[in-house]
């Protein structure tokens, strides 16, 4: 099974969204696709919306448990959320979770919560899971005025850790972003002083990745193959 780890600058930024376009892609594509989320906080009207957008991106069929395993009512750093219902993060859940997936589908998107650095225990953070899975990241960052430090500093942080990058996605998570003319010059920056690729953007609402390179689409499954 291979596998690429979803990753952000901030939470709200979009995440869970460019991880269902990649889902639907290579669903599009006739590939054996799941989703894993490790862990969720925040609940709204009664569900964790993540678990449902990424339960709708393969199709549905696949049970909420193994989308993400440990939920949390409270919308905070899971180690808090799960403190507030006298409960803690299952460290070792956090990576056996994705056994289950590994003889039904061929690549897994896995998402991690808030930044890079946001905790998921209380000894450890979203870095610590991703070098320990070992697949490529793909950092979402939101696409407006910061974004470039923001995503300078988690592309330093992840290399720091000895995380291979697979690529940045600016996303528009909010309306207002969308006002914004500065795409390019956040691409060409990040480019140069990131030294990764941009893979593409997505235009606020849309179920759209637009490849940074005018190809017709991102290789997911070629992102998922690439290993140092």
């Amino acid at each position: 099974m291979k596998g690429l780890f979803f990753t952000g600058t901030d939470t709200g930024i979009g995440k869970t969204w460019v991880t269902s376009i990649a889902a639907r892609h290579l669903a599009a594509q006739s590939v054996a696709v799941g989703v894993y989320k490790p862990t969720a906080s925040g609940i709204e009207d009664g569900r964790w919306a993540d678990v449902v957008t990424l339960g709708e991106a393969v199709g549905g069929g696949f049970p909420d448990e193994r989308i993400c395993p440990q939920r949390f009512t409270a919308p905070l750093a899971p180690p808090e959320a799960a403190r507030q219902e006298n409960r803690e993060v299952d460290a070792a859940l956090l990576r056996t979770g994705i056994e289950w997936w590994e003889q039904r589908v061929e690549v897994l998107l896995v998402e991690g919560v808030g930044g890079l650095l946001c905790p998921l225990t209380d000894t450890e953070t979203v870095a610590d899971l991703a070098a320990d899975l070992a697949w490529p990241l793909v950092i979402v960052a939101r696409d407006r005025l910061g974004t470039i430090n923001h995503t300078l500093l988690t592309i330093d942080a992840a290399r720091s850790r000895g995380l291979q990058i697979a690529g940045v996605v600016l996303n528009q998570p909010d309306p207002a972003d969308a006002l914004a003319h500065s795409l390019e010059s956040h691409i060409r920056a990040i480019e140069h002083y990131g030294n990764v690729d941009v893979l593409g953007h997505v235009v606020h609402g849309d179920r759209d990745l637009l490849p940074s390179d005018g190809t017709a689409t991102i290789d997911w499954m070629e992102l998922a193959r690439c290993r140092p």
